[in-house]
């Protein structure tokens, strides 16, 4: 009797060795040993689903199924789904020379949308600039050569043409009405990742310069994400229309996005499609003259009457300017080694819009089209007077020293 206490401790001891040398994971021949599983809170859209294995065992909580998409998220896909087919990627190639004068060719990328079933594409003018072949791809991967039709160097917009069946042409709205904190989409081809939507809102509506280029009136800031390569892409509004063509961001020299990005207005682009269409160029107005940019020092210096403004230093024979009698300078001065003529016309405004610099006055024509009839407001000695200005053409102008208009 004295040995059955010993023979069951020898037997208990025994027993629990196989089971944790021998067994299976624990909580299968164990359940005892199965640590104890978290308890969520009954859900009617959940389940509960086992995963066991020779090493261990789980327990997951799934979804019954798909969740459906909230009012937000449907939006976006919609957007997406409308604008997508209507988006292309752009390959320019361009031929650059080595150290021993070889040929190297040199790619780049950016995005455009289609325009019109016959295949016309907007780009950015940067985006195919000195480029030898332009390809473009659809959003179904097919490829076609381009060719391009026209280009603004201005607006820095250019016009594409491929030919290519079942085109689906994007929607353009309007540019004019729109408000800070309206929801857009960016779709285009960041870095290469062609169909890449972003989303932000209006962040401003500014005038911005562009370099070698006139400034962008009423250009949309985005805070949406824009990088190399959405250059020329649409900028959609909430219902998937193109408010604006993607154009260039503001990195502080790290060459992706900062939060701050520029479209082109739609409107604007309209404007110069229509030029395209009508006279198969960029019909930019202009004033005709040869300008001296007016600051409070110049003017106190030679007794202007107001301490802002452009004036007129020259009126191209011909011109809009002189055919409405606006009056260049007649006294020859030197400012360093550079001659500049004083005496004429001082403008300070164009149609009511004050002008403070050949920006200004840039921005102000940007709203014409040759041909239009403008008001110039000029100071003619101590004299203030309104002339009525038929806008001139400024492919037609002579090109003379200084900063024409």
């Amino acid at each position: 009797m004295k040995f059955r206490p010993v023979l069951l401790v020898v037997l208990l001891l025994s027993g629990f060795y196989y089971v944790t040398t021998h067994g299976a994971a624990p909580g299968k021949s164990a359940p005892w040993l199965r640590a104890p599983a978290y308890a969520p809170a009954s859900d009617p859209q959940t389940k509960s689903v086992a995963v066991e294995g020779t090493h261990s065992a789980f327990n997951l909580t799934e979804a019954s199924a798909a969740p459906a998409f909230d009012s937000e998220e449907q939006q976006n896909i919609a957007v997406y789904r409308k604008a997508l087919p209507s988006v292309v990627n752009i390959t320019s190639t361009a031929v650059a020379f080595d150290f021993f004068n070889r040929p190297v060719p040199q790619q780049g990328q950016g995005s455009g949308f289609i325009l019109d079933p016959q295949g016309h594409i907007l780009t950015n003018n940067h985006v195919i600039n000195n480029a030898q072949r332009v390809e473009v791809t659809l959003f179904d991967k097919h490829k076609y050569k381009a060719t391009v039709v026209g280009i603004d160097k201005q607006h820095d917009l250019a016009l594409l043409l491929i030919n290519a069946p079942n085109l689906v042409p994007a929607t353009l709205s309007q540019s004019n009405g729109l408000v800070v904190g309206q929801r857009v989409y960016a779709i285009g081809n960041p870095f290469g990742l062609s169909g890449t939507m972003t989303r932000g809102i209006i962040s401003a509506i500014r005038s911005i310069g562009v370099q070698n280029g006139s400034p962008i009136e009423d250009a949309i800031q985005t805070d949406a994400a824009v990088n190399p390569g959405n250059s020329g892409g649409p900028l959609l509004n909430s219902r998937g229309e193109v408010i604006g063509i993607t154009t260039l961001i503001a990195s502080a020299g790290a060459d992706q996005s900062a939060g701050i990005g520029f479209a082109i207005p739609i409107n604007t682009a309209k404007a110069v499609l229509d030029d395209f269409a009508k006279y198969g160029r960029v019909r930019r107005p202009s004033l005709d003259i040869v300008t001296l940019p007016i600051g409070p020092d110049i003017a106190a210096q030679i007794g202007l009457p107001a301490d802002y403004g452009i004036l007129i230093e020259r009126t191209l024979p011909g011109g809009a300017a002189e055919k409405a009698g606006l009056h260049g300078g007649n006294q020859k001065l030197y400012q360093g080694n550079t001659p500049v003529y004083l005496g004429g016309d001082l403008i300070v405004a164009l149609d009511g819009q004050e002008i403070e610099s050949p920006q200004d006055l840039g921005a102000a024509l940007n709203m014409h089209r040759a041909g239009d009839t403008v008001t110039v407001t000029i100071f003619r000695g101590q004299k203030r007077m309104n002339i009525k200005v038929v806008l001139g053409d400024a492919k037609d102008a002579i090109n003379l020293p200084g900063d024409s208009a």
